[in-house]
């Protein structure tokens, strides 16, 4: 059983520092944001 509860406290671990860090990078991180253009060939239009 205390297998068990070792396991159990790792995997908890683990969970909390990703979850901790897709956190932090969701809130401490800002992205740069910057303007986008995209050109589209003609033949795109054409149906088949």
């Amino acid at each position: 059983m205390p297998s068990l509860f070792r396991l159990l406290t790792v995997l908890a671990v683990i969970g909390g520092v990703i979850y901790g860090g897709i956190y932090a990078l969701a809130n401490f991180v800002n992205p740069k944001p910057r303007e986008m253009s995209f050109i589209v060939p003609p033949d795109k239009f054409v149906k088949k």
